[in-house]
């Protein structure tokens, strides 16, 4: 595989990354972590840029609201050193002039994570908290939780949620997978890796009991620290690997794969570096893979791949060094795949051009 590199602009604490069409043109969004802007490129190489907002910032992630073309949810002001009780979750519709609207919609103290799940035209909502509460920069005492609720067709009315799962310390990892033939949240914290499954229906009307299937369900599959985990069947088993950071912003880029009924360790990048913070799995020209990066050492952008599968082995292939990515997004194209990189320790958003 081949990789370009499209540097689109300097972005302090650049942090939260996504892809989706707006209009019906493919669009990659960047958005720092910091007090100030979310960016938006368009065009056949990302070439049109312009402002989704100028402010406030303090965005962790964004999340596009299915079946509504170009709206998205994302969360702002969470951008003070430990306290950051203001976090709010906005609902943001592009404009026809070209600009957006944002309006808030639910506020979240150490809302970090969240995803959307359509079940017909309903959408569900589930939400982390990475602490409930902090004193300190290391005060850890206060669990973070997990929240769930529905997503309305107003914007002019409060999101509602409840809690699912409290007791999660340093709840800060998540990645979209499927868990037992559904989709599924996995959800990362000081317990483990959790399963969370949404409704495969809507929810009851008000007062009645639950229907089959419209209960969430979670599942713990990993019992030890992880900060941040994916998914991805990298050796074409049938069966998902899984690829964590351990522990908390940990050292340690690791790959498991189930065997016997217990995960394995199967992988460890040669690295071991406090910061890891970015793993996904996906797949590059066709090819499963893990991407990962951290923030110190040698603050690579790298991906995992099998080189060969009986035995099985993995290695990590080198994208770029020292840029000290903080999250990536993967957009896919009929002749190229498209790294949208957040390259926060360099203060820069950039692409990966991927080709064969």
């Amino acid at each position: 595989m081949k990789f370009e590199k499209r540097f689109l602009a300097e972005l302090p604490r650049c942090y939260a990354t996504a892809s989706f069409a707006i209009h019906g043109k493919e669009t990659v969004l960047l958005a720092t972590e910091g007090e100030g802007a979310c960016l938006a490129w368009t065009g056949q190489d990302f070439e049109e840029g312009r402002t989704v907002w100028d402010g406030p910032g303090g965005t962790m992630s964004m999340v596009p609201i299915p079946g509504r073309d170009g709206e998205f949810l994302a969360i702002q002001k969470f951008f003070k050193l430990y306290q950051w009780d203001e976090a709010v979750l906005v609902w943001v519709k592009p404009r026809a002039d070209g600009g957006f609207e944002a309006r808030e919609i639910l506020h979240l103290p150490y809302i970090h994570r969240f995803d959307l799940f359509q079940v017909g035209s309903h959408i569900h909502f589930l939400g982390s908290t990475l602490a409930e509460s902090k004193e300190s920069r290391d005060d850890w005492s206060k669990a973070g939780k997990i929240y769930v609720g529905s997503l309305g067709e107003d914007w002019d009315r409060p999101l509602e949620i409840r809690v699912l799962k409290e007791g999660l310390f340093r709840n800060h990892g998540y990645a979209r997978s499927v868990w037992k033939g559904r989709e599924a949240g996995l959800v990362t914290s000081d317990e483990g890796a959790f399963a969370v499954t949404a409704p495969a229906a809507p929810p009851a009307a008000l007062g009645a009991p639950a229907a089959p299937g419209e209960d969430w369900q979670v599942e713990g599959f990993m019992d030890w620290p992880i900060s941040d985990i994916a998914a991805i069947d990298i050796d074409g088993d049938g069966e998902l690997e899984y690829a964590t950071i351990e522990p908390w912003h940990g050292e340690y880029f690791r790959v498991y794969k189930r065997q016997g009924g217990k995960f394995v360790k199967i992988y460890e990048h040669p690295e071991v570096s406090e910061f890891y913070h970015v793993v996904v799995g996906t797949e590059l020209r066709g090819r499963p893979v893990f991407i990962g990066g951290c923030r110190r050492g040698s603050q690579h952008l790298f991906y995992v791949q099998a080189v060969s599968k009986s035995p099985l082995s993995l290695e990590a292939v080198l994208i770029e060094g020292g840029v000290g990515p903080s999250n990536v997004a993967v957009l896919h194209q009929e002749d190229r795949d498209v790294i949208v990189s957040a390259n926060r320790e360099k203060g820069e958003a950039a692409l990966y051009f991927v080709r064969d």
